[in-house]
């Protein structure tokens, strides 16, 4: 999706997880998963030994719009190196590796990591290498393992993918989120005076043609009418563009009665 507003000033604010890349292989991937956290207002990226150095220009370029989040990655040697100041880290694999760890969801995960953060603590969330995932060793030094509910049969995400899975769900519950909205264009909802007299209107040209019929079904048909005409979320607009369609179909065909 586009869309981007750059005249608005982004301050979410408040403590955040950060965003580990263990031995990360293209910057293609280091780019994208740095986009995919600034959708959501991320933007503490580590890096554990990328295999192509840094800085890496593919990286840069595929992270477009997101320089706020590479200007500011952190380059470090090791896992144990990136995990050093972190009170809780978060584990995100897709394969079984035969350790005993709390696994959970990620609606779980980020209620957990928002309590944790609030309370002061830093949290981390762990991603592996595009061409296995997370080392065993790397696993061992995270609390809990994130799960996502994917087919079985093709349970490998790409990292970039990932990445924007953890941060949107970090956002979502951080944000009262609209279920559904409608954007008005220019014009408000119609009112129900308004809407009334769109269906007399309506009504009485249905009726001029010979509509209700037969007769004793009429008052059925007009109260099917009204009802489904009241269901309906007319703009002052959408009441204006049905006046004229009423309006045309009478001046080409005249009243039969």
């Amino acid at each position: 999706m586009s869309g981007t507003d750059h005249a608005k000033a982004l301050d979410w604010g408040g403590p955040q997880p950060a965003i580990i890349l263990v031995e990360p292989q293209m910057g293609e991937n280091i780019g994208a998963a740095a986009r995919a956290m600034w959708n959501f207002g991320l933007e503490r990226m580590r890096l554990v030994n990328p295999r192509d150095g840094w800085p890496n220009q593919k990286a840069v370029t595929m992270a477009s719009g997101a320089a706020r989040v590479i200007d500011n990655v952190q380059i470090l040697e090791t896992t144990a190196e990136a995990l050093k100041d972190l009170n809780y880290v978060f584990a995100t694999t897709a394969r079984s590796r035969d350790l005993t760890k709390p696994v959970v969801s990620p609606e779980w995960a980020m209620e957990q990591a928002r309590a944790m953060t609030s309370d002061g603590q830093n949290v981390g969330f762990l991603f592996g290498p595009e061409r296995s995932g997370l080392e065993n060793s790397d696993i061992a030094r995270a609390n809990a393992i994130i799960s996502v509910p994917v087919n079985p049969a093709f349970a490998s995400l790409n990292l970039a993918q990932c990445v924007l899975l953890l941060a949107y769900e970090w956002r979502r519950q951080g944000t009262d989120v609209v279920q559904e909205a409608v954007a008005m264009a220019g014009t408000k909802r119609a009112e129900n005076v308004e809407i009334q007299k769109l269906t007399e209107v309506l009504e009485a040209r249905l009726d001029s043609v010979g509509f209700f019929w037969p007769d004793h079904k009429a008052e059925s048909m007009i109260t099917t009418l009204r009802n489904m005409i009241s269901r309906l979320p007319l703009t002052e607009a959408d009441v204006r563009v049905f006046h004229g369609i009423i309006k045309s179909l009478a001046d080409k065909h005249p009243k039969t009665r």
